[in-house]
């Protein structure tokens, strides 16, 4: 497998740019950021969502906006592919969502991966206007409304959620016809289906999720319409934790990429992890 790296690039870990040179210069095949726009001090929904999770770690509200950090990753490097891990899709608009993913994979000369995933947190999607029972649908809504501004020169879209009249918007993005788009998290019925009708892979947490019964939702809705489950690319996102075995175990289950996490420390405490990991480059 190819083996990727995901970290939170905050204000007080190694900075995107020094780790990203970093991270290339070792030979590793890619680099991921999460996102948080800004968690409430409320705190209302557990990390994770999941009743009795332990508190939320700081690195959620202090973490460097994405795409930012990912542009200036581009212009310092020229190989290492570069991905949101994830991006939370419901709570951006759409248009310019869609010129920012195609921005960045112009900058970066066709490197950008879109990690996309639901989102988990109430009260931060209810400070963007955004309903939390209706982000699945709003999710999907606007994934296929920046598909169409990513390949037609007049893009119009009408939707429940998204609507928008014909429009031009450049630039394009390079990877035809748009960059990878992989959804991250467990596989029930609904993402399965999501993924089976507008994503290129699955991103699932690593030791945690029940690879199994996900790849087997995902597998009968891509028969529900007539796709090939082997043209879903798939990657192990372990940051919860990792363990050497698992490289073998994954790549036997069909993972073409292992994406393993980084502490959001400064460079004396990453750069280490960084020539351990490379222990397991081929």
């Amino acid at each position: 497998m190819d083996i990727g790296l995901v970290i939170f690039p905050t204000d007080k870990s190694i900075q995107p740019v020094e780790l990203a040179r970093e991270c290339e210069a070792r030979g590793f095949e890619s680099l991921w950021f999460p996102e948080h726009s800004h968690i409430p001090v409320s705190r209302e929904t557990p990390w994770g969502g999941r009743k009795g999770s332990p508190p939320l770690p700081e690195i959620y509200w202090r973490a460097h906006d994405q795409f930012v950090a990912l542009a200036a990753c581009a212009g310092a490097t020229s190989k290492i592919r570069l991905g949101t891990g994830i991006t939370l899709v419901a709570q951006r608009d759409p248009l310019w969502l869609a010129k920012e993913v195609a921005s960045l994979d112009m900058i970066s000369g066709g490197r950008f991966e879109l990690g996309i995933g639901y989102g988990w947190c109430v009260e931060e999607m209810r400070n963007h206007g955004l309903d939390y029972s209706k982000r699945r649908g709003i999710l999907r809504e606007k994934i296929l409304a920046m598909k169409e501004l990513w390949t037609q020169d007049e893009a119009s879209f009408s939707g429940k959620h998204v609507n928008f009249e014909k429009s031009w918007a450049w630039p394009k993005p390079i990877q035809k016809p748009h960059p990878p788009i992989v959804m991250g998290g467990a596989a029930g019925p609904k993402t399965a289906a999501h993924i089976a009708e507008f994503c290129d892979g699955w991103l699932p947490l690593g030791g945690t999720h029940d690879f199994s019964a996900g790849w087997k939702a995902i597998s009968e809705a891509c028969a529900n319409i007539e796709r090939d489950p082997a043209s879903l690319q798939i990657s192990m996102f372990y940051a919860g934790g990792f363990k050497p075995e698992m490289l073998a175990q994954d790549a036997d289950k069909g993972a073409i990429r292992a994406i393993l996490p980084l502490p959001s420390e400064g460079a004396d405490k990453v750069l280490p992890m960084l020539d351990k990991y490379a222990k397991h480059l081929g």
